[in-house]
């Protein structure tokens, strides 16, 4: 399981690495705006480690982070807002980071939205081609408050580790984390379009090694 744990803290950081390839570029001489490649590299495993951390991170969330200066800019998705609350507080005291811009966006509280996020979820982790990117071997969890769909899910969503996060806001559902193979990552997909009641879905699963899509 440990490999699969890794791929999600890979896939967290692939923003990181497109945003902050100019520091990693710069001289290995430290100046007052910047770090230097020393502590850029502690303060990356750093992040990682805190946000991988919390314990409201779960499967309807997704959080990035880049660099700007000395700057920590976190991105993405909150289905709580103590989750961006809390992901900004634990940054704050990594030695060397000025200052945080903390750009997640808190998704909305909607009971529609904690339908598809149970439905989406049911598809995905029940495939048994998946089972392997779900810490509790594909069992859907947390059982029967997912099959009621009684609009709770937010509140108490699966727990543990999994590979493949979906983000839902009004209706719209986007898939993000990294997988083995582009087959996993269709699959996912046509599991994901399957589910009752998304209103469109895209795929922004990324395979293991090749590069991020973008966003």
């Amino acid at each position: 399981m440990a490999r699969f744990r890794s791929l999600v803290v890979a896939a967290a950081v692939l923003s990181f690495t497109v945003s902050a390839a100019p520091v990693f570029a710069q001289s290995a001489q430290p100046n007052s705006s910047t770090w230097s490649q020393e502590d850029t590299v502690r303060i990356i495993k750093e992040v990682q480690q805190k946000i991988s951390g919390l314990t409201d991170y779960a499967v309807f969330d997704w959080i990035t982070f880049g660099i700007h200066g000395k700057t920590l800019v976190l991105n993405g998705y909150a289905s709580r807002p103590t989750l961006k609350d809390e992901a900004g507080r634990v940054v704050k005291g990594i030695q060397g980071i000025e200052s945080v811009q903390n750009n997640i966006e808190v998704l909305p509280n909607s009971p529609n939205d904690d339908r598809v996020r149970a439905a989406v979820y049911n598809r995905i982790y029940s495939a048994p081609t998946l089972s392997k990117y779900n810490a509790n071997a594909g069992r859907v969890r947390p059982g029967g408050s997912i099959a009621s769909a009684a609009g709770g899910i937010t509140a108490d969503p699966p727990l543990g580790y999994h590979a493949i996060h979906i983000i839902v806001k009004n209706g719209n559902v986007t898939l993000y984390g990294v997988v083995l193979n582009q087959t996993d990552a269709a699959i996912a997909g046509m599991q994901a379009n399957s589910a009752p009641g998304a209103f469109s879905i895209t795929n922004d699963l990324v395979v293991q090694g090749s590069q991020s899509k973008g966003k």
